[in-house]
């Protein structure tokens, strides 16, 4: 299949996660993506779960892309940036605002003499204001723009999210952002500096958050309806949720209390939610005599809803999963074989490839530019270059 982005040149000049992230999207839907990082290698190499020079994180955003190493605050490594960069559809870079006018490959100097240019630039709180200059980790973004507040408790603790998200949606919002670019550069042939902040992403992501408060006066955390929430069960955990009466009257029928119908304390959903801790005391005594496995079959046959809770490896294992072939087996040098999974894009991506060790194409990309094997050595002895292996 020729994906939609075949041939389309990507320059990731971006380090940790959402600039990565955000250019690997791309290389998923065809484009050829070259990774820039110091001699010492991309910082996200070695955070979290690593073997080597490769951490999950790492491999995730980068698989597929070719990595040249290389010095830019030398000037040679200047000139070897700024010529890349001259060659390129799109570029992606996430310093700090002012570095890549330091560097050479600001968009208004880039786009003087290539219009058409795709230039994305992430930040953490804009290209200017008074947090332009503020640090941005994922931990900072989800306590300064909401996130943790979203996902407090009923008791009112804010919570981080498990996951890196503040740096992955943004890696999401900048694809988009890229891919509309593009369309523009099609369609009008002009380019686009497109600009996304971690701030504004997460703040976008919980826009209806936002709304939630401005009408209700206070947001309300927590379940909204009874039962809501996980239970135990003899060997597990499930999820179960209802979301009107007719959803609680499917768990009385499944679970053979018939009664609860009836209850005055369960009568309807606003007096079953007042009394949700009495609810949920007898449903989990009941619960835990039970297998899950015991459970899903009666909830899935009077239509409850509800989910059991799972491990990653639950989830691989997933029936659904497994139809959709959710996770490719990827072969990944000094680490071994490992589940990737990809955009949940059909049919528009690409079989996954290893990621690279720092400066692995190296040599290749310098004589691809037009370098010659001299200058290239010469490069590499002065340190200014890195090949893997040497």
């Amino acid at each position: 299949m020729i994906l939609p982005y075949t041939g389309l040149r990507v320059l990731d000049i971006s380090q940790g996660i959402a600039g990565p992230y955000c250019a690997h999207i791309l290389w998923q839907q065809g484009a050829d993506v070259i990774k820039v990082e110091p001699p010492a290698g991309d910082w996200i190499r070695f955070i979290g779960v690593n073997k080597g020079e490769h951490s999950a994180y790492g491999i995730q955003n980068s698989a597929g892309k070719k990595a040249l190493a290389l010095d830019a605050r030398t000037t040679e490594g200047k000139k070897i940036l700024y010529d890349m960069a001259m060659q390129a559809d799109v570029i992606v870079q996430n310093f700090r605002p002012g570095v890549a006018q330091r560097l050479g490959i600001g968009y208004e100097e880039l786009s003087k003499q290539k219009p058409e240019l795709v230039y994305v630039s992430i930040s953490g709180y804009g290209p200017d204001g008074p947090y332009a200059d503020a640090p941005a980790t994922d931990s900072v973004m989800q306590s300064d723009s909401g996130l943790m507040f979203s996902n407090q408790d009923e008791q009112g603790t804010p919570r981080r999210l498990g996951v890196l998200a503040a740096d992955i949606m943004t890696g999401l919002y900048a694809s988009q952002g890229a891919a509309t670019a593009l369309y523009q550069r099609l369609a009008r042939k002009q380019g686009t500096h497109v600009e996304v902040s971690l701030f504004e992403a997460c703040a976008s992501f919980q826009g209806m958050c936002f709304l939630e408060e401005a009408i209700a006066g206070k947001r309300p955390f927590g379940s909204v309806s009874a039962p809501n929430g996980v239970f135990e069960t003899a060997d597990g955990n499930l999820s179960i949720v209802t979301v009107h009466t007719e959803h609680f009257h499917h768990i009385c029928d499944a679970m053979g209390r018939a009664e609860w119908k009836t209850d005055p304390r369960f009568i309807d959903t606003h007096i079953r939610f007042e009394n949700r801790d009495a609810l949920r005391e007898e449903m989990s005594q009941q619960l835990r005599h039970h297998s899950t496995e015991h459970w899903v079959a009666l909830f899935k046959k009077h239509d409850v809803l509800h989910a059991v809770v799972r491990d990653y490896q639950g989830v691989l294992n997933h029936p659904q999963a497994l139809h959709l072939n959710l996770a490719q087996q990827l072969d990944q040098p000094g680490v071994g074989m490992l589940p990737y999974i990809g955009i949940p894009i059909h049919p528009h991506r690409r079989p996954v490839e290893s990621s690279p060790r720092i400066g692995e194409h190296s040599i290749e990309i310098l004589e691809q530019l037009g370098l010659s094997q001299e200058t290239i050595e010469q490069l590499i002895a002065s340190g200014v270059v890195k090949q893997a292996g040497r």
